[in-house]
């Protein structure tokens, strides 16, 4: 992490005569002399080799975060075929329960006391609020 992050922080300091490269801010000059010339060569090179290793190494960084993921989405797919299997499953046996007259007997049954069991529950607490509220 610190590594992207040393990147990132230089990464103004690598493009700052950027603009000045753009419009000419390095350029050869009959009124130089030939030394400055080849210094002012210079010195654009290891500036370009610079940025040149920089986005190198951002594109690495890239290259990771693409692969990291691609892994992490291959596992969330996985996972839902998996839990779609497991739904469907619990899907044809409600099917099953409910084919049957008993058993929606039954299910209806449980699901009146369930509903009534939250209201008493609810009742009972809005009661207590205002009794010891």
């Amino acid at each position: 992490m610190s590594y992207r992050r040393d990147h990132r922080a230089h990464r103004a300091a690598l493009f700052d005569n950027y603009d000045s490269i753009e419009e000419g801010g390095i350029r050869a000059s009959s009124s130089y002399p030939r030394d400055l010339d080849e210094r002012d060569n210079d010195k654009a090179v290891d500036s370009l080799q610079d940025r040149v290793s920089f986005l190198k190494k951002l594109t690495g960084d890239i290259h990771e975060e693409v692969e990291t993921h691609n892994k992490m989405l291959d596992r969330m797919g996985n996972e839902m075929d998996s839990s779609r299997g497991i739904m469907s499953g619990t899907m044809d046996r409600f099917k099953m329960v409910f084919e049957k007259k008993s058993n929606q007997k039954v299910c209806k049954l449980v699901g009146y006391f369930v509903l009534s069991f939250f209201l008493i529950y609810y009742i009972f607490r809005f009661l207590m609020y205002f009794m010891y509220g």
